[in-house]
């Protein structure tokens, strides 16, 4: 087992290497999934179980409501949420990474109306992006913002579009542009906006039809080119992210609230297609144009998930569906490995940190496993709360956020737990 977990762990530090747009320290977790944008840490001595009176470092209450996964960096953890009296304060909030003491409350925009067309999102849902002295948050429509790490508000600005089920994708920095997909009902782009003004840069809209959507996009490396790839209802694009140019597109006929990352290895993206009826493709992302009938490798049809995000480590992919079945995938053929109920109902992404795989429920259950062609469980544990948003992973903890509170989870003894 420790030759595994001393290859995994290689295999994570490997991919902290790959290009990612961020520059980071080692320990930072920045935006949502982490520093590579795959739910990879190169962390080590993580705790493996907990319990409200076990490795709890502190747990600090959030105000209001919000499901935005924890941003890790500076000494800072960085959350947003909506307090919902007399309409909606959408605020940027950050605890000091050591004491759990809150540093920042900041309100970013106010809302008149605090309705929510779908019980389990927020107005506060999409994570923010730490990068040096700036914090980047996302309201969707409702807007986004650049602050000051201090709290000061550097620049501000709304872009209008209908969200039926309110706000969903992270932003993305590349270089000195801010990343957004914005899918709604009535208008569907990709847009990227100066991170020093908020000024729109470029803007580049969906093919029609266009459709909500909520995922989160992901720059990778291909070949001499980065690409950009935004997953959109009824297709996936690949764009230049210094233009909007697009590179290439794959269709799916069935497919739109899209809400997982895509992941990439192998030279392959791997692209949940959302509902109705959800399937997992692995593209090639060498190509040019419509490349729906040339560059699909394998298509999952059942088992995809529609919330949780996959995750990819080494030959395998992982994924976990919203009704709790756990999966593992050959990376290149699609073949299935093994499959095991967890129980529960998912929407967080798991991570991969300390050679283990780590799967969060929405009522809190943690389960964690050892990667591999076989099924082995190591742990589980519990908190109490709901859990819909991802785990974070720095300074050898694990930061976790329910709908209550946030907790900075380490091993409190002196030695680290076997398996």
């Amino acid at each position: 087992m420790a030759d595994f977990g001393s290859r995994a762990f290689a295999v994570a530090g490997a991919l902290l290497l790959a290009f990612t747009g961020i520059a980071v320290h080692a320990d930072d977790w920045p935006q949502f999934r982490g520093p590579t944008g795959q739910g990879h840490s190169a962390e080590r001595g993580v705790p493996i179980t907990w319990s409200e009176s076990q490795n709890v470092i502190w747990k600090a209450p959030i105000p209001g409501r919000g499901w935005s996964s924890p941003s890790v960096a500076g000494g800072r953890v960085w959350v947003t949420t909506a307090i919902t009296e007399k309409g909606a304060s959408l605020r940027a909030i950050a605890f000091d990474v050591e004491s759990g003491r809150e540093a920042q409350n900041v309100e970013v925009f106010h809302l008149r109306s605090a309705d929510l067309t779908n019980p389990k999102n927020s107005h506060a849902s999409p994570t923010p992006i730490v990068e040096g002295d700036r914090v980047y948050v996302h309201f969707g429509a409702e807007g986004t913002a650049a602050l000051s790490t201090s709290g000061d508000i550097i620049w501000k600005t709304r872009l209008p579009y209908e969200s039926q089920h309110g706000n969903g994708g992270s932003p993305v920095l590349y270089g000195d542009l801010l990343i957004l997909s914005c899918d709604g009902s009535d208008d569907a782009f990709v847009v990227a906006l100066d991170k020093r003004t908020g000024k729109v840069r470029w803007k580049t809209s969906r093919r029609q039809p266009a459709d909500q959507a909520y995922s989160t996009p992901l720059v990778i490396r291909v070949g001499e080119r980065d690409e950009l790839v935004s997953v959109g209802a009824y297709r996936a694009a690949a764009y230049d992210p210094q233009t909007g140019r697009e590179i290439w597109r794959v269709s799916y006929a069935d497919g739109f609230s899209n809400v997982p990352r895509p992941v990439y290895g192998h030279g392959l993206v791997y692209i949940a297609t959302g509902f109705q009826q959800p399937s997992l493709l692995a593209v090639r992302a060498d190509g040019a144009g419509d490349v729906t009938k040339t560059h699909i490798a394998w298509t999952l049809r059942r088992g995809a998930p529609l919330t949780p995000s996959p995750l990819l480590v080494g030959d395998e992919l992982y994924l976990v569906s919203d009704g709790g079945i756990a999966s593992c995938l050959d990376a290149k053929t699609g073949e299935a490995h093994w499959l095991q109920r967890l129980g529960g109902e998912y929407s967080a992404s798991p991570v991969f940190v300390d050679g283990r795989i780590y799967f969060l429920s929405e009522g809190g259950v943690a389960t964690v496993i050892a990667p591999g062609r076989e099924f082995h469980q190591l742990a589980r544990s519990s908190l109490d709360g709901e859990t819909l948003a991802s785990m974070a992973v720095s300074g050898g903890s694990i930061f976790i956020r329910t709908d209550s509170h946030l907790y900075r989870l380490g091993v409190r003894s002196g030695s680290l737990p076997a398996f």
